[in-house]
C-alpha cells in the first residue's frame, strides 16, 4: 500500500481515489483542522496538558475531588456545546485522581468501564462542578461516580460512572 504526499504534508494512499480524498481534507478545513494543529499531538502527554489546561482543583480528600472545569472554545463541538470527548476525558481523569485517594499508589489499576450519560449541554465560558467521588472500593475493584454541575445553579449537566481492577499479580 504505498502513499502519496500532498503539499500540506497529508499522505495520502495511492489505493484511495483522490475524490474521497479531497472530501476528507475539504471537511477537515471546514472545521480548521489542519496537518500543522495535529503535529504536536504527538508529544508525550498531549492529552493530559489539552484537557488539564481547562481544570482547577477546587477539593481533595480521602475518597472525593472536586474540580472547575472552564468550557472554552477549543472544547466545543460543530452545535457550541462542550464536545462528549473532552467532557469524557476530564471524567475519566478525575475518576482517576479519586480512585487514587484510596487505592495505595504501587497497586497498579486499570478502567475497565466508562459509563457517560450527557443530560444537558454546556456552552462556551460555562463552568462546571466536577465532583467525583468513592462509590466502592474494595480488594480488586473500584467504583467512582462523576458529576458534573453548573456553577451557577448546581444543575446536573452529564454524570458518569466508571470501574478500576486491580491489575492482577502473575504468580510465577
Amino acid at each position: 500500500m504505498a502513499e502519496e504526499a500532498t503539499s500540506s504534508k497529508t499522505v495520502i494512499s495511492k489505493d484511495l481515489d483522490l475524490a474521497f480524498a479531497d472530501n476528507a481534507i475539504d471537511f477537515f478545513n471546514v472545521w480548521r483542522v489542519s496537518s500543522r494543529a495535529l503535529d504536536n499531538t504527538s508529544t508525550k502527554d498531549f492529552y493530559s496538558n489539552l484537557i488539564g489546561a481547562h481544570l482547577r482543583i477546587d477539593k481533595i480528600q480521602r475518597g472525593r475531588v472536586t474540580c472547575i472545569f472552564s468550557i472554552k472554545p477549543d472544547l466545543l463541538n460543530i452545535y457550541g456545546g462542550a464536545h462528549g470527548g473532552s467532557v469524557a476525558a476530564v471524567a475519566e481523569k478525575m475518576a482517576i485522581a479519586c480512585a487514587r485517594t484510596v487505592v495505595a499508589e504501587d497497586t497498579d489499576i486499570f478502567l475497565g468501564e466508562l459509563s457517560m450519560s450527557y443530560l444537558s449541554a454546556s456552552t462556551a465560558n460555562s463552568e462546571l462542578i466536577v465532583d467525583a467521588s468513592i462509590v466502592r472500593s474494595g480488594k480488586n475493584v473500584t467504583a467512582v461516580v462523576v458529576d458534573f454541575k453548573f456553577k451557577e445553579s448546581e444543575t446536573l449537566v452529564y454524570t458518569c460512572r466508571a470501574t478500576f481492577y486491580n491489575t492482577p499479580v502473575a504468580k510465577l
